[in-house]
């Protein structure tokens, strides 16, 4: 076994075995690359500051780890380890992009990427009372459009409104959750295209179709199919993995009226259990070797 250490990090509060099973493969794969790996729970690191210096508070008995594959969302614990000097894959920054979705947008703006038109909600401190920039927001996007919380996954936190009665019930509801407003690419509606993307290569896509939602999320009823993408979704996805500084990333992309990619999100820990499935790719496969390469060039 190598002397080098790492860990997979994973949430530790989702007790459905898809996100440890996913993890699992990450591990397997770095045992198989003869990484000494270990699979680590979010919550059992705890960050610390002593003395003025960031330490962990840990149930773990192993020393510190050489380099981390993290595979959640605890951007504060990604931070915190790279602030101890560990490095992290995906970055603290990427994570807090992607998870994110206004500011995933920001970073990709004036790039050159395609993607709908977007409007970044005011931040509010208790709920919004103000609602004349939502009737400008209505006129600017027409309906119906698009509502996404701008923290969310699986296509959960993403609403259709049709009128402006129910963009203002809906801004209602947010409280003063963080949101944006999108163009509703009519086109796309049901179907869009996922593209699993590692370093600078997309290693696996499949697009993703519900006959019963706007969203094609399998979690809301979609399925999938095997997809050869086109040399241009490849750049586009490709390239905006790299704007948001991913190292391994899943990017979803809408289809537009005249069959061009349209940038919908960046998934910073995209799942790939669904991928696997239908495509007999295991993007863990990618993952592991294209980090401990980049990490052994980086020492």
């Amino acid at each position: 076994m190598s002397k080098y250490l790492c860990w997979i990090i994973y949430n530790g509060n989702l007790p459905e075995e898809k996100f440890i099973e996913m993890a699992t493969w990450i591990n397997n794969v770095a045992i198989e690359h003869s990484i000494a790996s270990k699979l680590v729970k979010n919550n059992q690191l705890i960050p610390a500051i002593v003395d003025g210096k960031p330490e962990l508070v840990r149930a773990l008995d192993e020393p510190l780890p050489d380099f981390i594959i993290f595979f959640d969302k605890d951007v504060v614990l990604a931070k915190h380890l790279e602030m101890m000097g560990i490095p992290v894959y995906n970055s603290a920054t990427c994570i807090e992009i992607c998870d994110n979705k206004s500011l995933t947008f920001q970073a990709l703006a004036g790039k050159g990427i395609p993607m709908p038109k977007t409007l970044l909600a005011p931040f509010v401190f208790h709920a919004h009372e103000d609602y004349e920039p939502f009737y400008r927001a209505g006129e600017f996007l027409g309906f119906p459009h698009v509502v996404k919380e701008a923290f969310g996954s699986f296509g959960m936190q993403v609403y259709l409104v049709h009128t402006m009665e129910e963009l203002l019930e809906k801004v209602k509801d947010m409280g003063n959750r963080p949101f944006l407003l999108q163009e509703f690419i009519a086109s796309s509606s049901g179907k869009d295209i996922r593209l699993n993307v590692v370093g600078d290569q997309v290693v696996a896509s499949v697009m993703r179709i519900s006959e019963t939602d706007f969203r094609a999320n399998v979690g809301n009823g979609g399925r999938m199919i095997k997809y050869e993408p086109t040399a241009y979704e490849t750049e586009i996805a490709i390239k905006s993995t790299q704007l948001v500084g991913a190292d391994f990333a899943g990017v979803d992309l809408l289809i537009g009226a005249d069959g061009s990619p349209l940038v919908c999100e960046i998934n910073s820990n995209a799942h790939f259990k669904a991928v696997r499935s239908y495509t007999g790719i295991n993007v863990a496969t990618y993952i592991v070797p294209h980090i401990i390469k980049k990490w052994k060039e980086s020492r």
